[in-house]
């Protein structure tokens, strides 16, 4: 189960692992991270990444170290990783990829609340997302390529990659889903646009007894018990 972090925002994760390779300033870890396309996976802004150098080093997950000054510029604090950060890295690094855990998607919260739209608009949406969906891929793949020509080790564009095939089986999911609508196959689809074009609301009446649900349990501290069948005539034979 996971436990409450003292800094629990990804890009303290980040920090922790940019920290991890070797010791920078905060300037040098935000060019890091944007020159391996981690802003598309992460937030990322000066402020926050301040703040969050501020509270790692509060819970003594990074320290300071000396200061740089180069030309004119003002100085720069470098910072390193202490030996708690490194347990904390590893720590919160093997959960996040051993242990799925519930997201909030603005897409699934639009597909659970379908109904209140009609569903021939809903149709012409998807179709909508259809174009998008395929264009964001074509440019995901598109970067990918470019820049692990330029060199990137493809160990530090996995997350692109995963981004690829979510959006891959998104839009083959979602082109599955408007045929269904288009083709009239989708079940209750029918009662959908009758509510719409009739603003009758569908009777809806769930019936869980064939579902294959667990059997009552006895209580712990009584037996269970079983009622005897009886015969037509009212004997019990058991």
């Amino acid at each position: 189960m996971a436990h409450r972090r003292a800094v629990s925002n990804p890009l303290a994760l980040a920090v922790l692992a940019c920290l991890y390779e070797r010791p920078m300033h905060p300037y040098e870890m935000a060019a890091t991270m944007r020159e391996r396309g981690k802003e598309h996976s992460i937030k990322l802004n000066y402020g926050s990444l301040y703040t969050v150098v501020d509270n790692l080093a509060r819970h003594e997950l990074i320290e300071a170290g000396e200061a740089h000054r180069e030309g004119r510029r003002p100085e720069r604090t470098v910072y390193r990783i202490t030996s708690a950060g490194r347990a904390e890295l590893e720590d919160w690094m093997s959960q996040l990829l051993a242990e799925p855990v519930k997201e909030y998607p603005q897409f699934e919260a639009a597909l659970s609340l379908l109904p209140v739209l009609h569903p021939d608009k809903v149709i012409g949406l998807l179709r909508d997302r259809e174009s998008a969906l395929q264009k964001e891929i074509a440019g995901s793949r598109e970067l990918l390529e470019t820049v692990h020509q330029a060199g990137l080790p493809r160990l530090f564009l996995i997350e692109g990659e995963y981004h690829v095939a979510m959006r891959e089986a998104e839009l083959s999911w979602v082109r599955r889903l408007v045929d269904e609508f288009a083709a009239g196959t989708f079940e209750s689809i029918d009662g959908w646009r009758h509510w719409h074009e009739t603003g009758e609301r569908p009777n809806i009446a769930l019936d869980f007894s064939g579902a294959g649900a667990p059997p009552a349990t006895a209580s712990p501290t009584e037996p269970a018990t079983t009622e005897p069948a009886t015969t037509e005539g009212g004997t019990a034979t058991g």
